[in-house]
């Protein structure tokens, strides 16, 4: 009985510590395959740009004038930027600017994926719409998919942003983890934190939350708890039916009406 014990005990802690070990691979899914195709031929309109980060990597982006707010995307944690195409092209046809870029890793760019390099990297896109085209701060929309709602939170509360449209964001990647898998010690075995709503807390701009009702992946519930943590004034946008992934969350008009009602607010405010 004993043997038998410490057999599950070591097998439990094997997988524990192989968890803790691939955790990373759990979290990023860089899509592989194809390599991006030039902007043009998949944005009309946009032109490629290159991004360098503070630690020496250069990142590809797109970048697509329309208008003199622009919204810095930044993306969930599955796919490139060519997926954000149809969202990039929606903004434009209200008349805003769009820049896409894909994290380290992805999109056939160099390094890996982290926390720490993910900050690095939403840094070089904003310093690419403010040092070379010359965006004022406030004229730029922070845009955070999932993930990228972490992302892009953090970043504000440097370089705070005319407004904040957070899209199926979570108070933090534990309490995602804690979700779905309700058996492990998630908190203490993450490496990545991403603590959104602490952030959030800290921020006075016009946030806008946009969430589904029925995300199987991020719970409507921590979405609506990130909206409640906001220290500036909060709009809250649920869209009725829609998972995760769907098209309604990508490019739906909800969606896109959200950005552009946050746009105007944030107008106001200047």
């Amino acid at each position: 009985m004993l043997i038998g014990t410490g057999l599950v005990v070591a097998v439990l802690a094997a997988g524990l510590i192989g968890l803790w070990a691939g955790q990373r691979a759990l979290i990023y899914f860089p899509q592989t395959g194809s390599p991006i195709r030039p902007a043009d031929d998949v944005l009309p309109g946009a032109r490629d740009v290159t991004l360098r980060t503070a630690d020496g990597l250069d990142l590809g982006a797109w970048f697509l004038p329309a208008g003199v707010t622009t919204v810095l995307v930044a993306n969930g944690n599955a796919g490139d930027r060519s997926v954000r195409a149809p969202l990039a092209a929606a903004l434009a046809a209200r008349g805003l600017s769009v820049l896409l870029f894909d994290y380290r890793g992805y999109g056939g760019n160099p390094g890996t994926p982290t926390e720490e390099g993910l900050a690095l990297d939403v840094r070089a896109a904003h310093r690419y719409l403010v040092d070379d085209l010359g965006v004022p701060p406030g004229r730029i929309l922070y845009y955070g998919e999932s993930l990228g709602a972490a992302v892009v939170t953090e970043l504000a509360t440097e370089h705070p942003p005319a407004g904040l449209l957070l899209r199926s964001p979570f108070t933090e990647l534990a309490d995602v983890g804690r979700a779905h898998y309700p058996f492990l010690p998630v908190g203490a075995l993450l490496r990545e934190r991403y603590p959104l709503a602490e952030g959030l807390r800290r921020i006075s701009v016009p946030t806008t939350v946009v969430y589904g009702s029925a995300d199987r992946m991020v719970p409507p519930a921590l979405s609506r708890a990130v909206a409640a943590a906001a220290a500036g004034p909060v709009e809250v946008v649920e869209v009725p039916g829609a998972d995760h992934n769907d098209l309604a969350l990508l490019r739906g008009p909800e969606l896109i009406g959200a950005v552009g009602a946050l746009a105007e607010r944030a107008s106001g405010r200047r």
